[in-house]
């Protein structure tokens, strides 16, 4: 668990209607980070209807469609058809995807966090606490210093170019 992103997500109301831009794009920054972990095209489709969204380019129906649709590959996702971690990680990736596309931050950032972790060290990985500390630090930094931009811009819309594209995404 990861308290205190707990912690901050509960200072800025993150879960409020006035935050969900920003956690859209909270969200959306932590999907990206493991983009490269997904095996179906179509969960990468519905990641592109986050994007857009958060670009301002669609609109919560179809964002809501998106959502809908990635939790359930998600859910029927039969897992990796490879032997690696890197494989074996695309089942938490696919459930980040489809947790950020909800809008449901702090599960989002977890699942993340996981499909990362097991992508660079498999299980005995995830079973070491101390193996989280960088996703953890990179996501209380990502929330944070979006949250100042938005506080800053008035809005989290129009984050996608930080949130999607700058160095602070990018994995190890």
């Amino acid at each position: 668990m990861h308290d205190a992103l707990r912690r901050l997500a509960n200072d800025l109301q993150l879960d409020s209607p006035e935050q969900r831009p920003l956690a859209l794009a909270f969200c959306l920054a932590c999907a990206r980070r493991v983009e490269h972990l997904l095996e179906e095209p179509e969960v990468l489709a519905c990641l592109q209807v986050l994007v857009h969204h958060v670009e301002g380019l669609v609109d919560s129906a179809a964002l809501q469609t998106a959502a809908d649709e990635a939790a359930v590959l998600a859910n029927r996702h039969r897992g990796s058809r490879s032997i690696d971690g890197c494989g074996h990680a695309a089942v938490s990736a696919s459930y980040g995807v489809a947790k950020a596309l909800a809008g449901k931050a702090i599960d989002a950032a977890q699942y993340c966090a996981y499909a990362a972790v097991y992508a660079s060290g498999g299980y005995a990985a995830v079973a070491e606490r101390d193996a989280f500390e960088p996703e953890h630090a990179w996501q209380l930094e990502t929330l944070q210093a979006l949250a100042d931009r938005s506080a800053r811009r008035g809005s989290a819309m129009g984050e996608l170019q930080w949130a999607g594209t700058g160095s602070a995404t990018q994995t190890r």
